[in-house]
This record gives C-alpha cells, structure tokens and sequence, in this order.
C-alpha cells in the first residue's frame, strides 16, 4: 500500500504511454475471449452431441449419399431405439452471406430423435398436410423476419428441380424453439418427399442417419453391428458418435484447434512484449541522467545503492495497475462469449458449427 501514491504518479506522468499499454491488454484479451468462443463452437460438438445419438454415413466420405432402403435394416439391429434421415440441402435465401443450414427430414422421425425441438402441436399438423411445408428454427426466423405462412425461396446449385429450375419454394408452417439454450434453433427442415419427387437424380437415397441407442453403454457394439452389416456392400457405412460428426464437418476447413490455438499463444506473446517494452520504458525514464522526468522510486533507490528489491516490487506493481483496467474489461467481453452454452456462442462462431448439426 506504501507504493500506490508512487505508482499512481508514475502512471500520470505517461498518461498517452499508459492509455495505450490499457488499450493494448484490453484488444488482446477481447481477442482472446473471441477465439476461444468460436474455437469452442467449431470443435466442441462432442460435449453437445447426445450420448445415445450415433451418425451413419458413407465409409468414404460424408457427401456420398446412402440408399434410403438401409433404414429398414437399422431399425432391426437390436439396440437401436430409433432413427431418421437427413439430407445436406445446400441452398441460399436471397445473397449467399445469408448461410444457415437446410435439412430434408421426415417431420415424425426428426421430431422423435431430437425430443428437445420444440414444436406446438398445432403447427407440427400443418407440416404434416403441407407437403410444401417447412419449420424453421427460432433463431433463424428472427434473422430473417419469417413468420408463418410466408414463402421462402431458396436456390441451390446442388438440387436442381424435375423443370430445370434450381429454385425450391418452401411455406413457413411451423418455428419451433429448444427445450434448453444448448438446443439448436438455426436450421430449416422441410419435407423429404417433395424433396425427392422433385429432384432429377439420386432418389431414394438420403445424406445419413442419426440413431438413437437404448442403452448408451452398447454404443460402441451396435456401431460395429451397423458397419458389419452393411460391409462389401456397393455403400459401406461408417458408424460414430454424433460429435466426431460434427468435428468431421469442421476439419473440411482446417484443423480448428491448432489454429485458434496458434492465434491464441500469439495474442499471449504480444501482451508479454507489451509489458515487457512499458517495463523497459519505465525504468529507462525513471533512471538518472536518461529519462527527461526522473522516477519517483528507481532514480532514488539506485542512486543510494539500497537493495534493488522495492524497485522491482514498484516495477512489477506498477505494470499489474496498467494492465488491469484492461485485462478486466477484456476478460469480461471473452466471457459474454465464451462461457455460454456451445448453442449460444457469438452467430459469427456459432454459425459453421450449428451449420452442420
């Protein structure tokens, strides 16, 4: 407590120094905050995906498509409580900036396997008898302004449509919410059997599927059952949890991991340089016959030849009262971001990951 009289002078004597030094710890430490956000949205799949949830898809590669018929055989594998089919739609409502991800599900076997989607009962009707019908998810149709009973036209250079048109019109039945805030509400599903009998090539077959185990504990042996079944056939199945799925989804622009954590250890080593330089400074300043202005503690201690001891203590605490009105302000954006609910993470982090669920 003796410094903080010198400390707080010697912060005023340097005020442009001092406000860059806070300026510098708070853009680093909101960087940070940032990278971590979105490092847990592209990579942290694993701790959302559900533990009695597993992915089929195709053993080669996860845009090969697999024969709709393969359901029937999955849902005869002792173990498996359920399933459904998804397909990756692809497509872009008005600019192509506006990316959310588009799904083709069957409406009763989605809203079997994922029990936390939220869907009055009055609109999952409507989906029922609107072969045209779609829900979106709460989130998305707030980004868009939807509300039921508009019609959303959404292009795709992936599906082109029986008349050559590339342009699929879909009307807004339903917008369903989550049960809890880690629930996905992004996504736009629409029916698969309009999508099928429209589309001119690969009918019948879906993207993957999603399967619900009864017991968790037997994941790992139906997986194998799955795979052995559908082994030396023309589509080979690979079986895995649903949040190595995901990751693989991710991995297609990189290694997420190692790059945020690259950009990370940078922003660690530019805030060691700035205390170090502001440190370097403040001695050079404070020491007799260098700076301009001498300091009100290093210039007296040296020159008296006494233990260099409350120098360094006056160092050190001057530093940690300049770095922490940034580091606070810093470390609290990064947590508004960081430690919400994967689900929740900032749109421009979150968007990629929810993407593909």
């Amino acid at each position: 407590m003796k410094f903080l009289p010198l400390i707080w002078s010697n912060l005023r004597r340097r005020k442009l120094r001092a406000l860059l030094t806070v300026l510098s710890i708070l853009v680093a430490f909101v960087l940070f905050g940032l990278i971590a956000a979105i490092k847990q949205a592209l990579i942290g799949g694993v701790d959302m995906a559900g533990a009695d949830r597993l992915i089929v898809r195709h053993k080669v590669s996860l845009i090969i498509s697999l024969p709709g018929s393969y359901q029937q055989t999955i849902d005869r594998i002792p173990g498996v409580a359920g399933s459904a089919h998804l397909t990756w739609f692809g497509g872009i409502y008005q600019d192509a900036r506006n990316f959310f991800p588009q799904m083709v599900v069957v409406p009763e076997e989605i809203l079997a396997i994922y029990p936390k989607v939220i869907l009055p009962p009055e609109q999952k009707q409507a989906w029922l008898n609107t072969r045209t019908g779609a829900v979106a998810g709460r989130k998305t149709a707030e980004r868009f302004g939807w509300k039921i009973g508009d019609r959303i036209p959404i292009t795709t250079a992936i599906w082109t449509k029986a008349d050559g048109s590339q342009l699929w019109e879909f009307d807004l039945v339903g917008i369903f919410d989550g049960q809890d805030k880690a629930t996905d509400t992004t996504p736009l599903w629409f029916r698969y059997d309009y999508f099928d009998e429209g589309r001119t090539y690969d009918k019948g077959h879906v993207g993957w599927y999603v399967i619900r185990v009864k017991d968790p504990a037997q994941a790992v042996s139906i997986a194998k059952r799955i795979d052995d079944e559908f082994a030396n056939s023309p589509a080979e199945t690979k079986t895995e949890p649903e949040g190595a799925f995901i990751q693989s989804f991710a991995k297609q622009i990189g290694n997420i991991g190692l790059i945020a954590e690259g950009i990370m250890g940078a922003v660690f080593f530019t805030i060691l340089l700035v205390a170090g330089n502001t440190m370097a400074q403040s001695v050079r300043a404070g020491s007799s016959g260098r700076g301009a202005r001498p300091g009100p503690v290093v210039d007296v201690h040296f020159a008296r030849g006494s233990h260099p001891r409350p120098a360094a203590v006056f160092l050190f605490s001057s530093e940690g009262f300049a770095h922490r009105p940034g580091h606070q302000p810093g470390t609290g954006c990064g947590d508004g971001n960081y430690s919400r609910p994967p689900g929740h993470a900032p749109a421009r982090g979150r968007r990629f990951a929810k993407d593909v669920r």
